[in-house]
């Protein structure tokens, strides 16, 4: 067997990077009591792996090592700190006590991601910074593919980022995850970001892939964790939303990694256990007469997963469900969906008419898809001219890189 290239461990670091960063930084938070240190320490840890994984071979179990090595680079760290500052040296040595305890594989790891996203989600920050802190911290995003994101600046979202962090820090926000009244109440934050954290895995902001499986899965184990701990119907909702929509997966793109459309999609390779199981849960979660959003998502979710073809969806059901949504979140990014809806179930005409309307507001005239939705209109209406413009206004406003290069294929057959 011949020996790894650099550039093959340089693949396998990146793809334990992507993996696992989320969970090992979540650990040392715990380990080390804030972010800063743990941030620093983890990155010492990861330099550490570039350095001895190619001479020493890959540990058995990376995370494992990853958290031992940066536990043990945060005591160095200290332990430089407390020749100046004396006050570091009890917090150096507590750590180096409970190195003797360090975890070393996944069963004696408790969740700490959950707990992490409970503190990112603390009623006492900022809702705009929680979103940020977590996508940041338990995603991975750069600040700039969070600006992107969210239609905003880098330096904003960076702002926000540094004081949710203050916040914790002042405030001595407690790293658990809360018990009793104060769960409920801490729910809705929770789901908001634990579906973020499965639309990053779903349809990637950044990256060659469309998916990353890896943040798809996370957000569905947590999405079980917190189905145990409180099982109200928009818990039920939220994990059957992911279920239905995970199902696909394997359709959505082709052998070459390109994104394959919904009505495109072989549905023979449809995940039939998760449309089982999350069909299950969302009639257990409209039986209760008491869900939210998430729920009636994961309804249209259920009739498109229940349809044999695109042309056999029950496309009046959709837009129905589609407006009891809207009724209930009013949404532009609902609002664009529907429309989507409505050209399937009347014509291109009718859909083309809600979506022209919808940009005339201006709130989507920088978000892409909406664009990317009137060129597809346009093409099916035989507007070649409209569609291509309508393309590359899409293309301009910097999408996801699976994105643009559906857009620009659209953009060649349109030449």
């Amino acid at each position: 067997m011949s020996e790894p290239t650099p550039t093959d461990v340089r693949v396998q670091l990146d793809a334990v990077y992507r993996a696992e960063a989320g969970r090992v930084l979540a650990t040392l938070v715990r380990l080390l009591g804030g972010f800063e240190l743990a941030e620093d320490a983890m990155h010492e840890a990861f330099r550490a792996a570039a350095e001895r994984w190619p001479v020493e071979g890959f540990p058995r179990n990376p995370r494992a090592w990853l958290v031992s090595t940066a536990r043990f680079k945060a005591i160095d760290a200290l332990r430089r700190e407390s020749r100046l500052d004396a006050a570091h040296v009890p917090v150096a040595e507590a750590l180096h006590g409970a190195s003797a305890s360090a975890p070393q594989s996944d069963e004696d790891v408790p969740d700490e991601r959950l707990r992490l996203i409970f503190t990112c989600c603390h009623p006492a920050i900022p809702p705009e910074a929680r979103t940020a802190l977590t996508l940041r911290e338990l995603c991975g995003l750069t600040t700039e593919e969070i600006a992107r994101a969210f239609l905003t600046t880098a330096p904003t979202i960076a702002q926000r980022i540094v004081r949710a962090k203050a916040k914790i820090r002042e405030e001595r926000i407690p790293y658990q995850t809360p018990t009793g009244a104060e769960l409920p109440e801490r729910l809705g934050a929770v789901l908001a970001v634990v579906y973020l954290l499965f639309n990053e895995g779903y349809a990637a902001s950044s990256g060659p892939d469309l998916l990353r499986a890896e943040l798809s899965a996370e957000a569905i184990r947590l999405g079980r964790m917190l189905f145990e701990l409180l099982p109200e119907p928009e818990v039920m909702g939220l994990l059957a939303l992911m279920l239905l929509q995970e199902s696909r997966r394997a359709a959505r793109v082709d052998a070459a990694g390109e994104l394959v459309l919904l009505e495109e999609q072989d549905r023979a390779r449809w995940d039939a256990a998760a449309i089982r199981e999350g069909v299950g849960l969302v009639e257990r979660a409209l039986a209760t007469r008491r869900f939210g959003a998430y729920t009636l998502q994961a309804a249209i979710a259920a009739v498109h997963a229940e349809a044999r073809s695109a042309a056999e969806t029950d496309w009046p059901q959709v837009c129905a469900l589609y407006a009891a949504l809207l009724e209930m979140q009013p949404s532009p990014v609902i609002e664009l969906n529907r429309a989507v809806a409505v050209a399937m179930q009347r014509g291109p005409a009718a859909g083309l008419a809600l979506i022209d309307a919808l940009l005339a507001r201006g709130e989507l005239q920088d978000y892409d898809l909406a664009h990317a939705a009137r060129g597809d209109l346009c093409r099916r209406l035989g507007r070649r001219n409209e569609a291509r413009e309508a393309y590359a206004r899409a293309r301009a406003l910097g999408p996801a890189e699976a994105v643009r290069r559906f857009l620009e294929k659209r953009l060649r057959e349109l030449a």
